[in-house]
């Protein structure tokens, strides 16, 4: 076995044994409390503040709003397309239920099943993504932004629902999103600000 092979060996039962750790918390209120503020970062929701960021922005008449709204919804799109897409591919046994049965899986595969699709963790790549697109057209709400971020993915752990690494992958996912949408509305946005000033 390569020296390489050796320490991501060692690295993945670092991750098991330190979430399995935090995880034992999993039922305590604080945790289960916690985790339910972390829910804002599932996809109903950021959805929900993409669309109604660009509704503001459109009865406000504010084109910044809009395109931030825009940001938002075209981010957490494409970050779960992203994530949706790694998660068919590769199956890994959620904390809670390595825990509970005894067994692990992180390898390619295909399951379908909550309790086989640990990796990456959606939450944190749609907080990362949303909140990088929220920081691109707001500098004030930089730190708020990723703070909250930082927190749903650090709540993951203590659920018992996403390893470390689960989450470091969630956030890349989430990056990566948010700079290719800003990439696109850069490009779009001379024609969207001449569409937007014939309908005023």
């Amino acid at each position: 076995m390569s020296k390489i092979a050796k320490a991501v060996r060692k690295i993945a039962r670092a991750d098991r044994k330190v979430t399995h750790r935090a995880a034992a918390h999993r039922d305590t209120p604080a945790v289960k409390l916690a985790g339910a503020a972390s829910e804002v970062a599932d996809q109903p929701p950021l959805l929900l503040l993409g669309v109604g960021t660009i509704v503001v922005g459109a009865v406000l008449r504010r084109p910044t709003v809009i395109r931030n709204g825009v940001r938002m919804l075209a981010s957490e799109v494409l970050a779960t397309a992203i994530k949706n897409g790694i998660k068919r591919s590769i199956d890994r046994t959620r904390p809670q239920k390595a825990i509970e049965t005894g067994e692990h899986r992180f390898a390619p595969g295909k399951s379908a099943a909550h309790g086989d699709t640990s990796f990456p963790s959606g939450h944190t790549a749609g907080a990362v993504a949303v909140a990088g697109a929220i920081a691109q057209d707001t500098p004030a709400a930089v730190a708020p932004a990723y703070a909250v971020a930082a927190g749903v993915a650090a709540v993951q752990m203590p659920r018992g629902k996403h390893y470390i690494f689960d989450t470091v992958a969630g956030a890349a996912v989430g990056f990566v999103a948010q700079k290719a949408t800003s990439m696109i509305i850069r490009a779009a946005e001379p024609a969207l600000v001449r569409l937007f000033k014939r309908t005023r």
